[in-house]
């Protein structure tokens, strides 16, 4: 479930380049409208490439950095070998978007959000690193919750997900799935 605000606050950017940069403006209306039909429509399977997902995230990350420009910078770290397993549709995504909304946009210089995959074991380890401080507010959202409980179904309870405070003052999101 994509947050509401985000749909408002990119509404509102496209409108402010509509006249001064048309280009862009169509660019994230195209953007805006992918992802409105992934997370409206393409709702056909529990599962969805790796691959998918991080399309997803990108297309996603353009329409944020036309909104924080400078302040929001990305590292994305994804071993090849895993492009094709397959996760659960939007789980990295609500990461990446609480990210966002509890780290960069608390922060007038923003920061960079670190995300990485890579196999630990026998689970593909997800982690999203932001710059920023764990509150109360943010283990009590739907995205959270949804996200926890998703897995727990999928996954039969093999899944894990973990949210902590990192001494270097940013937070930490990591998902284990297993690997089949």
């Amino acid at each position: 479930q994509l947050n509401h605000h985000f749909f408002f606050n990119s509404l509102n950017n496209i409108k402010a380049l509509v006249l001064e940069y048309p280009h862009a403006a169509r660019r994230a209306i195209d953007l805006l409208s992918d992802l409105l039909r992934t997370s409206l429509y393409d709702r056909k399977t529990a599962l969805i490439s790796l691959k998918e997902e991080m399309t997803l995230i990108n297309d996603y990350l353009e329409l944020e950095k036309m909104r924080f420009e400078k302040r929001l910078q990305t590292v994305i770290e994804v071993d090849d070998r895993f492009w094709g397993t397959l996760v659960l549709p939007l789980s990295i995504q609500t990461l990446v978007e609480n990210a966002i909304k509890h780290g960069i946009a608390q922060r007038k210089s923003g920061g960079t959000i670190h995300i990485r995959v890579e196999q630990k074991g026998d689970f593909l380890k997800t982690t999203i690193q932001n710059p920023g401080k764990l509150n109360a507010d943010q283990f009590k959202g739907l995205g959270i919750k949804n996200l926890t409980e998703r897995l727990r179904l999928q996954f039969n309870g093999k899944a894990a997900f973990h949210l902590t405070e990192q001494p270097d003052d940013t937070v930490l999101a990591t998902i284990l799935t297993p690997l089949t």
